[in-house]
């Protein structure tokens, strides 16, 4: 079985990441989001092909200073659990 995850859009607010960063705060977020998809089993959405139009992840909490690749790890577990709702 191969899941692919579609991101169209990723709109964080308040997520302090330095300029340039953006690449690795993504890099993070697919490579954690993938090993939590593949970890959890196959999500009943998933199983049908279904797309979901809008994911409202929790709030995270970061540590003072966290780097790009922390705080993805932070948000591919926010959405994660708000698509295995």
């Amino acid at each position: 079985m191969n899941i692919r995850v579609h991101i169209e859009r990723l709109v964080l607010d308040g997520v302090p990441v330095a300029a340039g960063q953006e690449a690795m705060l993504q890099a993070a977020v697919e490579a954690e989001l993938a090993r939590l998809l593949v970890e959890g089993g196959t999500l009943p959405m998933a199983r049908t092909g279904g797309a979901v139009p809008v994911v409202s992840g929790s709030t995270i909490t970061l540590a003072q200073g966290a780097d790009a690749t922390q705080v993805g790890l932070g948000v591919a577990r926010a959405v994660y659990g708000g698509i295995s709702r």
